[in-house]
């Protein structure tokens, strides 16, 4: 596919979007979650590891745009290692929805908050007095913990089975719980991908942005882009995630509000792959 043959389903707003990061891609950033928009959704997150063409897709847009941001509630680290991203100039990665920042090899983060710790060491009690389904597993960010349903039987229901002692539990710690696809995380409050791009945005005095996501999390981000465009802003809002192949909300949400709707981090990768050759060409 063609950039001209991604332009089609372009709202009036992502068209403009577009339009101002090929006039200006010096001034433009390109921001992109990692889980399912550039790696697909696997049922143990330990095993998520990028779509084989991000690497070269970034390498190739990244020398003509003003920065190219991942951003993501994993810990920096972590994004960096299963994204394959050491050594790629011009990357930023946000990491713990830019609790912390890797640029140029280089980690930089605050203490993490105390909750945490209490969440940690209370969590396994509490979901044995919960009956949590066999399958239920915890995910230890450091910064965050997350609960995973998608292995559970019946994931749904065990998703709604945890949430009110989920956050109930982030309440007593000074937390929140962040719901995403059969996940509830909980972490520290005032962090967001909204907050993290914004800032990043302002940093890099950017006039454009292209931000891509796929779920309940990257919602804060659309909500920034959208809120800019009224100062100004260029932007266009991509969503990871082909409608009629995803069944649950946060992704229909995402679709309801995006300029632009690609298959999964395969559409993502042509999208972007698609932008790096039109700037190298100069058009």
């Amino acid at each position: 596919m063609g950039l001209a043959d991604m332009t089609r389903p372009l709202t009036e707003a992502g068209r403009a979007g577009l339009a101002a990061l090929l006039a200006a891609p010096r001034d433009a950033v390109i921001a992109l979650d990692f889980d399912g928009t550039l790696a697909p959704i696997v049922p143990d997150p330990s095993r998520a590891r990028a779509h084989p063409g991000v690497v070269p897709a970034l390498r190739a847009l990244a020398p003509h745009v003003g920065a190219v941001a991942v951003v993501t509630g994993r810990p920096a680290d972590l994004a960096v290692e299963y994204g394959g991203l050491a050594g790629l100039a011009g990357v930023v990665v946000l990491g713990h929805y830019g609790a912390e920042r890797w640029e140029d090899g280089e980690r930089t983060a605050p203490p993490p908050h105390p909750g945490v710790a209490a969440v940690r060491e209370r969590l396994p009690r509490l979901l044995a007095e919960l009956a949590a389904p066999e399958g239920t597993s915890v995910e230890d960010k450091g910064r965050s913990v997350a609960v995973h349903t998608r292995r559970a039987a019946g994931p749904a229901a065990a998703f709604e089975l945890l949430r009110g002692p989920l956050e109930a539990l982030a309440a007593e710690h000074g937390l929140v719980v962040e719901p995403g696809r059969l996940v509830l995380e909980l972490r520290p409050p005032g962090v967001d991908k909204g907050a993290a791009l914004t800032g990043l945005l302002r940093e890099r005095g950017a006039r454009a942005v292209l931000y891509a996501g796929d779920d309940l999390g990257d919602v804060p981000a659309f909500a920034a882009v959208e809120k800019l465009r009224g100062e100004g802003l260029a932007g266009l809002l991509v969503c990871s995630g082909a409608v009629g192949d995803v069944p649950d909300a946060p992704v229909r949400e995402l679709a309801d509000r995006a300029d632009l709707v690609v298959p999964g981090p395969a559409g993502v990768v042509e999208l972007l792959g698609a932008l790096g050759e039109e700037l190298s060409a100069g058009r």
